[in-house]
């Protein structure tokens, strides 16, 4: 692959819908697949995808479009590096942290789950989606020893407060945080997703009352 120029996040954030896009070409048996086709699919222009590609030095010829696996393998080493899956813990086993951990332990998306936390007693030496549930004072002897990178905040947003200065003191890198708090304005230097499923939700009822007729 070329040299990267710097990415902006809007292109890093469409990097997993091609992925997603490019599998489902591959299960199909595509070998190649033009800029205008794949703009299709993306609901954009080929234009922003080519764009998009050069961002990380291109990965077509001008004429003959991109080759699917060749493409999809590119875009796989962006998402995932060499393989190695980030070391993570979540935080809060209720309902939301019942879904999320279920889903990172079930989907190949470069994670690995060491632990669930949590304060309720009752939950405490069980498992959630196969790691084990601990209590929350223990957060500073697991991360000693077991170094994660990344929490997953399924929290409200008071714990969420109070906890985020006290993981990232204890070598939490990145949160992937459903609290409803947005931690990247009070920890810059930290790499933060924040999940607001009500402002997807209010996005979709937005475009529902507003479509033209």
């Amino acid at each position: 692959m070329a040299t990267q120029n710097k990415a902006s996040l809007p292109v890093i954030k469409r990097l997993p819908k091609y992925y997603r896009y490019l599998n489902n070409l591959a299960a199909e048996g595509r070998d190649k697949i033009s800029s205008s086709e794949l703009a299709r699919m993306m609901g954009t222009t080929a234009s922003q995808v080519r764009q998009d590609f050069n961002c990380f030095g291109g990965f077509g010829q001008q004429g003959i479009g991109y080759k699917v696996d060749v493409l999809l393998s590119e875009i796989s080493k962006l998402l995932f590096g060499d393989g190695e899956l980030l070391p993570t813990i979540l935080i809060g086993a209720g309902r939301l942290g019942t879904a999320v951990s279920s889903f990172i332990s079930r989907d190949t998306n470069g994670y690995r789950l060491l632990a669930v936390f949590d304060i309720n007693p009752d939950l405490i030496g069980k498992e959630m989606a196969g790691v084990p549930i601990h209590a929350l004072d223990e957060l500073e002897s697991f991360c000693a020893e077991h170094k994660p990178v990344v929490a997953v905040l399924c929290v409200p947003r008071q714990s969420a407060t109070e906890l985020s200065g006290e993981l990232v003191r204890l070598g939490i890198q990145g949160f992937w945080n459903f609290s409803h708090y947005d931690l990247s304005v009070e920890y810059p230097n930290v790499t933060v997703e924040n999940v607001h499923l009500g402002d997807s939700l209010m996005s979709l009822g937005y475009r529902l009352r507003n479509r033209e007729e």
